[in-house]
């Protein structure tokens, strides 16, 4: 471990350090390969570790008689470093960016954390394709769980073990595959009470020549049967997927897909997405603001547009599924991105499992780490970097919030609270677990990740932690939730996007008036039997005053 090449001052005295969680206090500022450690000198003795894989930038504001670091994390919060000495200040500030933006796998800090908290179970045996298989089987018999990915030779982004229908050979599956960009052919996403399924793949490589793959086409039409129709929804607009074959891209035709119906979902691309995450960011650190021209920025931000947009796209498809009775095919360009938001959203408005804790982290786990959602492209930088790289972009955030939507809309039907929606987000960003790591089970396997790293879920799933994520007014309702996407139905969030607020007393707030809500509700229902009771009591007795009279 080369860290020290990196660390021109390892140790400085007198400094200064002021945070949201922290009040301004003096002492000593240490750093190592992975974290800036404070050491304070009041009577308390407190250490503040602040792990240099959360630095998203740092600040100079120097001046005659301070120089102060300003630390602006992944999380939003920002800590204010004072250094007597310029050099020392440039020293520090120099170390944090390389260190912090360190690429090489054998730096990377989940390989040398150990946990203090006792471990009840692997988290990365808490998913597994056999389990899935075994849930799809027992629904229906017409598929099966093919090793054709065990050298990741046919698809670098997939996991090796894959669901496919049990009428497809491997031969079809690796022509498929070849017709798909990036190899992402059509795989079972969801298989609906109902028999229907959600199926996700890449675009099809038809490019301006029309290419066709009947292998492919076999693959998409076996799903339906003779009988049934189905639905393809594309993320991108009607001309952005026409334009795409000029790149060699495309889209199903309707000439070679005849039982397939085509919707065109619009949903933006990470680099739009990833400016109004920087912009919603700034507004909520804008503390100037009057509230009216806060409000203005946080319109002008489209942030929440971007939130109604996958939320209305996934209810779109939880329809198909759930009213047409038809099944569904989801791709944008790639099949990383928005098609995930989708697949991944419209089982948690589908599948009550999907809305408790051990059911949404196998969800997360199928639909995004296994899936191949590229966490460490798309989370290297969060909102501060000056360093704006392409494949930067806050798809698993806007899943995230959109989860947190329909938390705030059906209170009653999550078993986690929002803060397990702020602990991924942050993780995904920075952590000492392995999980979010990496792009995809290649990359995991052979870094050999689930042997030398924790699982974020051992720890989320620990007696320490599951406490806190428990939604204490949580019933365990069968069914589907339609939420609204009416533009007055979303909720900011402000657990997220203002870490200065106390996360408890907002979280408090909430349930104190769910509960409240709660017990109005019962007390209304309590009246209604009483007057029905009283209304069948008259009837009973108008009944008795007829008989008497006849």
């Amino acid at each position: 471990m080369e860290f020290s090449e990196h660390i021109l001052t390892p140790k400085i005295e007198e400094t200064r350090l002021e945070g949201p969680d922290i009040s301004p206090v003096f002492g000593t500022t240490c750093l190592t390969g992975h974290h800036l450690i404070f050491y304070s000198h009041n009577k308390e003795n407190k250490e503040y570790w602040i792990l240099h894989r959360n630095v998203d930038s740092v600040e100079k504001r120097y001046s005659l008689d301070k120089n102060v670091l300003v630390l602006k994390c992944k999380d939003f919060k920002h800590y204010f470093l004072s250094i007597v000495k310029q050099e020392e200040a440039n020293n520090v500030c120099n170390s944090i960016e390389i260190l912090s933006n360190q690429t090489k796998s054998s730096y990377q800090y989940p390989f040398f954390f150990r946990p203090k908290f006792s471990i009840p179970e692997d988290g990365y045996d808490l998913f597994s394709v056999e389990k899935e298989f075994q849930s799809v089987s027992s629904k229906s018999d017409q598929w099966r769980l093919s090793n054709i990915n065990i050298t990741f030779d046919v698809c670098t982004s997939y996991p090796s073990q894959i669901i496919v229908p049990a009428s497809i050979t491997d031969q079809e599956i690796r022509k498929s595959a070849k017709f798909r960009h990036g190899g992402r052919f059509p795989v079972i996403s969801y298989l609906h009470q109902n028999g229907r399924a959600i199926m996700r793949c890449g675009q099809p490589l038809t490019g301006n020549n029309n290419k066709r793959c009947k292998e492919d086409e076999r693959l998409v039409n076996c799903v339906l049967g003779s009988n049934h129709r189905g639905y393809i929804l594309d993320t991108r607009t009607l001309q952005s997927a026409q334009q795409a074959r000029a790149k060699g891209g495309g889209f199903e035709s309707e000439y070679n897909y005849p039982q397939w119906r085509k919707v065109h979902n619009s949903l933006q691309k990470c680099a739009v997405q990833q400016e109004s995450f920087v912009r919603i960011v700034e507004a909520c650190l804008d503390q100037s603001s009057s509230s009216e021209k806060w409000q203005s920025k946080l319109e002008s931000s489209s942030w929440l547009s971007h939130v109604r947009d996958v939320l209305a796209a996934a209810c779109l498809a939880a329809q198909c599924i759930d009213r047409e009775g038809a099944s569904l095919l989801v791709h944008g360009s790639d099949g990383m991105d928005s098609t995930l938001q989708v697949t991944s959203l419209a089982q948690v408005i589908l599948d009550p499992d999907c809305r408790t804790i051990r059911g949404f982290l196998s969800l997360i786990d199928k639909e995004w780490i296994q899936a191949g959602h590229p966490f460490m492209d798309r989370c290297f930088h969060s909102v501060f970097s000056n360093q704006r790289i392409r494949s930067e972009g806050p798809s698993f955030t806007i899943f995230l919030d959109c989860v947190f939507q329909l938390l705030m809309q059906f209170p009653c039907s999550f078993e986690f609270s929002v803060q397990l929606l702020c602990e991924l987000q942050n993780h995904a960003y920075a952590s000492q677990f392995g999980t979010f790591l990496f792009n995809n089970e290649m990359e995991r396997r052979n870094h050999k990740l689930r042997t030398k790293t924790i699982s974020l879920w051992s720890y989320l799933l620990s007696e320490e932690a599951l406490p806190t994520l428990i939604n204490p007014v949580y019933q365990s309702k069968e069914g589907v939730i339609w939420p609204s996407v009416a533009p007055q139905s979303m909720h900011f969030w402000d657990a997220l996007f203002l870490p200065k607020l106390d996360t408890s007393t907002t979280i408090r707030a909430f349930v104190n008036e769910t509960l409240s809500e709660i017990g109005q509700l019962q007390n209304e229902l309590l009246d209604l039997k009483q007057e029905v009771g009283n209304l069948e009591k008259l009837a009973a007795d108008a009944d008795g005053v007829n008989d008497v009279e006849e």
